[in-house]
């Protein structure tokens, strides 16, 4: 995927203000009117225009692009790294009307259905403040045994200058044992002040984990893949298994094929339906790399009657 520089679209330095955001829209945007210009390109333009203002004229938004094109390594394909938002804090404002679906893939990979969810519209006459949303990425065993993290937000804001900043916000948060990913948080108090002393807004917190490097997630189902060796598949044995509270001795029953699953009931997540763990076996063949080990596979091959190809008939 390409990488879309939404400050060049518009013939802009990256320390635009916003008012010079909106002034060059609004004079390209006349320009390329497909109604109104002459050139053949004008709709695409004009769309492309319209997709960089839909990002930059929004302060939070844009704060976060700053951020992921300022990592970006130019001359190669743009993949967003997963949680590239996580830390931000977001008042969910919405697209324009009839805009973020007609866009790029790049935009829809960065600004698609996640960001069209957050926040929570306030009534127009309401003097509450508004809520807020912060995309939040955990450790699996944050969530497996609770957890306790100091974590740090930025908030986009417009200095008087028309500038977009971001400060900092440290909380320390509680992670509720057995949330998963897609989860919120809520922090009461925490979003926008409210006018007038009325109450302010909260804050949320949008759960996501992290890739873990053992263990795999399915709603509150954990499970790890244990490689084996074709003696231990075929005769059994007592093997020691990593799980997010320690090790734990597993018996391997013998005939045990490639891909069984061993299930420890109620291991996974905690909840009012707890999940479950799961032990996914993985035969690994030893390797023929010395006159030893291809004896041995010469011998297995002669004594044992087995074709592995029975059931295709052949």
């Amino acid at each position: 995927m390409e990488f879309k520089d939404y400050y060049d679209t518009l013939g802009l330095a990256r320390d635009v203000t916003q008012d010079e955001v909106k002034r060059t829209y609004r004079k390209l945007a006349r320009k390329y009117h497909p109604d109104v210009s002459k050139e053949g390109d004008a709709e695409q333009k004009f769309k492309a225009l319209g997709e960089a203002y839909e990002v930059l004229k929004d302060p939070e938004k844009r704060a976060a692009y700053d951020q992921l094109g300022a990592n970006w390594q130019g001359g190669q394909d743009f993949n967003a790294p997963p949680g590239w938002d996580a830390g931000f804090e977001f008042s969910g404002g919405g697209f324009t009307p009839g805009g973020g679906e007609a866009y790029s893939d790049f935009f829809e990979s960065l600004f698609g259905q996640s960001f069209r969810d957050v926040g929570r519209q306030q009534h127009p006459h309401s003097q509450q403040g508004g809520d807020r949303h912060a995309r939040v990425v955990i450790d699996l065993e944050d969530s497996f045994n609770g957890a306790t993290r100091k974590i740090t937000f930025q908030v986009p804001e417009v200095d008087p200058q028309g500038h977009v900043h971001t400060r900092e916000r440290v909380l320390n948060i509680k992670i509720p044992k057995g949330i998963t990913p897609g989860q919120s948080i809520r922090l009461a108090g925490q979003g926008d002040p409210g006018v007038g002393g009325d109450k302010p807004g909260n804050l949320y917190l949008d759960i996501e984990f992290k890739k873990h490097r053992l263990y795999c997630l399915d709603g509150a189902d954990i499970s790890i893949d244990v490689p084996i060796a074709p003696w231990e598949a075929a005769l059994g044995a007592s093997i020691k298994v990593p799980t997010p509270s320690g090790l734990v001795d597993v018996k391997i029953p013998a005939g045990s094929a490639h891909g069984k699953k061993l299930r420890f009931k109620g291991k996974g997540l905690s909840g009012k339906t707890p999940g479950h763990f799961y032990v996914v076996l993985k035969v690994v063949l030893p390797p023929a790399d010395s006159p030893e080990a291809k004896k041995t596979y010469q011998t297995m091959a002669q004594n044992l009657a087995f074709n592995p190809r029975a059931e295709l008939g052949v």
